[in-house]
């Protein structure tokens, strides 16, 4: 898979490592139709690939994600705001397949380089790690537009900022800057501007060291039980997972790694 294969975001393999750019900087890539059909490709071809370990996006240019592509959404309305029609955005029903990706896929790490603005906000929060540039923007700004918040981002902004935060970000539809948005906890950590893609390529390349399995493994466990409320399903599911990553190569080399003092060799 190349670059040359899409037209609204860049595909490229770093190792074990899938860096998906969104590529619209003259738009601060702004989201579209297109730029979701192939995001979410390029997160399920990534899934697919044996070969790789860690999902990492980032935007082209100034910005991450400025929100969706709102040019032709005038198209819909007439004359006094009654409703004509339905625009390719809005007929796709607030992108709901693309936190479902990011759930079901690679650990994704979010490098936040600019503004990152309603959907561009919550697909970082349906990252599994986000870091940001320090010149990073924030809003959930969908209540600015008239409408209320997509892309799984009523379940991730609790679970990454708290409720209260969530709400916040929700019913002021407020811009924040990195720092703010560091307080409120919708970033993991912030980074200059110039280091961010350095820091998170290398976290990226310390996650993929591990074995693949036990990496996809934690992160399904933690995705699934963080909403359970059931103690005894969340130490059940524990208690499977451990069994069967009992029975993998990469549990066998840790513990004869250890105990001839070497490194583990999860990847040959």
């Amino acid at each position: 898979m190349s670059e040359g294969h899409y037209q609204h975001i860049l595909y490229e393999r770093k190792g074990r490592i899938a860096l998906v750019t969104l590529n619209r900087p003259e738009k601060l890539n702004a989201w579209t139709p297109l730029m979701e059909q192939e995001f979410i490709e390029a997160v399920n071809a990534t899934a697919n690939d044996e070969g790789l370990s860690v999902l990492v996006v980032t935007g082209a240019g100034r910005g991450f994600c400025a929100g969706a592509d709102i040019g032709g959404w005038a198209q819909d309305f007439a004359p006094g705001g009654r409703r004509t029609g339905t625009s390719p955005l809005v007929a796709q029903d607030a992108s709901p397949e693309v936190p479902i990706a990011l759930s079901r896929g690679k650990p994704a790490i979010a490098a936040i380089n600019g503004p990152a603005v309603g959907i561009g906000l919550t697909v970082t929060m349906a990252c599994d790690i986000r870091l940001a540039s320090d010149k990073a923007r924030f809003s959930a700004r969908f209540v600015k537009v008239g409408l209320t918040p997509e892309c799984g981002s009523t379940r991730y902004l609790p679970l990454v900022a708290g409720f209260s935060n969530a709400l916040f970000l929700a019913l002021t539809g407020r811009i924040i800057e990195a720092d703010e948005a560091k307080e409120r906890g919708l970033v993991d950590r912030i980074v200059p501007h110039d280091a961010l893609m350095d820091e998170a390529i290398a976290l990226a390349e310390e996650i993929a060291a591990n074995p693949p399995d036990a990496i996809w493994g934690a992160k399904r466990l933690i995705h699934e039980n963080a909403v359970e409320s059931d103690l005894r399903r969340v130490v059940s599911s524990e208690v499977s997972s451990i069994r069967e990553q009992r029975r993998l190569p990469a549990h066998a080399e840790a513990v004869a790694a250890f105990q001839e003092k070497r490194e583990p060799r999860f990847h040959g």
